[in-house]
C-alpha cells in the first residue's frame, strides 16, 4: 500500500469510528424510551454494553446486512446476548436496521409482545439464542461454535456476558472446554462494568486478576476501554486474526461504565434494573444530544 492509499485508508477508518460513536449514541436514546415507555427494565447493562454491540452488528460482525433476516446468510457470523436482561441494546440495533417498527419497539415487555425483557428466539427470530438465566449463554455459544467447526471459513460466534454474571460456575466449565476443542472462532466479550443487582461485583464476589484468570484457561486475553470504538474495533479485527491463524479462542475484557452516556447513572447500582421516569428520560436524551453538538 502506498502513502497516499495508507493516509486515505486512515481517514475513512477513522469516518467510520466518528460514524459508529454517533449510532451508539442514537441508541442510547431509543434504549431510554423503550424502557421508560415499559415502566421497567434495565438500562445500566444495557448502555455500558451499547458501544459494543453496536461496533459488532455495524462493523465487526460478517453476513449481517441484508435489509431483512430472511436474506441473512447461514454462514454469518453467530451472537449470543447471554447477560439477557440487556436485551434493549439488542431491540435497539434492530429496529435501526429497519426490521422492525418504532411502534414494535414501545411494545417491549407487553404481554403478547416479541419483545419480551429478555430474548425469546421462539417469538423473534433475529435471536440466535434464549437467555437470561444468567451464566448459560456462553455454553450456548459453545455448541454454536461446535456446530459450525466444520465450516469454510468458520463463522465467528460472539458471547457478550457480564463481570457479575461470570461468577457462575458454569461460565469456567464452558471456559475450560472451549481451548480443548479449539474453538478459535470463539470469541467471549466480558462486559465489565463494575456493577450487579446486588452491588459493586468486587464486593459481591471478587473476580481480578481475570486478565490471568483466562490466560491461565488457555484463552487469547484483550483488555479494552469498552466505550472507546477505536480501541474495539481494532480489537475485533486482531480476533478475527485469531480465527483464522491459531487455535485458542479468545476473550476481550472490555472495561465499561454501568449507565455510561447519562452522567445521573453512571456507576450508580440502582440503575441496574430501574426505568427512568419521563422527566428523567427527557433529561438523559437531552444530555445526550447536547453532547452531539459540542463534538
Amino acid at each position: 500500500m502506498s502513502a497516499q492509499d495508507q493516509l486515505c485508508y486512515e481517514e475513512v477508518m477513522r469516518n467510520l469510528t466518528k460514524v459508529l460513536s454517533s449510532c451508539s449514541d442514537r441508541l442510547r436514546i431509543q434504549i431510554l424510551k423503550m424502557i421508560t415507555q415499559a415502566g421497567s427494565g434495565h438500562p445500566g447493562g444495557s448502555l455500558s454494553a451499547i458501544d459494543l454491540i453496536t461496533a459488532l452488528f455495524f462493523d465487526a460482525m460478517e453476513g449481517w446486512d441484508a435489509p431483512s433476516w430472511e436474506g441473512l446468510s447461514e454462514d454469518r457470523d453467530r451472537f449470543v446476548l447471554s447477560k439477557g436482561h440487556a436485551v434493549p441494546a439488542l431491540y435497539a440495533v434492530f429496529l435501526e436496521k429497519g426490521w422492525m417498527t418504532q411502534e414494535e419497539a414501545f411494545q417491549l415487555r407487553q404481554l403478547g409482545s416479541r419483545l419480551q425483557g429478555h430474548p425469546d428466539r421462539v417469538r423473534l427470530p433475529w435471536v440466535e439464542a434464549s437467555t437470561g438465566s444468567l451464566g448459560q449463554g456462553l455454553s450456548v455459544a459453545l455448541g454454536l461454535a461446535l456446530g459450525l467447526a466444520h465450516k469454510k471459513p468458520r463463522p465467528q460466534v460472539y458471547c457478550l456476558v457480564g463481570d457479575g454474571e461470570i461468577q457462575e460456575g458454569q461460565i469456567w466449565e464452558a471456559a475450560l472446554a472451549a481451548p480443548k476443542f479449539a474453538l478459535s472462532h470463539l470469541c467471549v466479550i466480558v462486559d465489565a462494568n463494575g456493577g450487579q443487582i446486588d452491588g459493586p461485583v468486587e464486593q459481591v464476589m471478587p473476580l481480578e486478576p481475570l486478565v490471568k484468570k483466562w490466560e491461565s484457561f488457555r484463552w487469547n486475553v484483550f483488555e479494552v476501554d469498552g466505550h472507546c470504538m477505536d480501541e474495539i474495533r481494532q480489537t475485533l479485527a486482531q480476533v478475527k486474526r485469531f480465527r483464522d491463524q491459531g487455535s485458542a479462542p479468545s476473550v476481550i475484557i472490555a472495561r465499561t461504565v454501568k449507565g455510561k452516556g447519562v452522567s445521573f447513572m453512571e456507576d450508580q447500582i440502582l440503575w441496574h434494573g430501574m426505568a427512568p421516569s419521563e422527566a428523567q428520560c427527557l433529561q438523559a436524551i437531552e444530555e445526550i444530544q447536547r453532547r452531539w453538538e459540542e463534538k
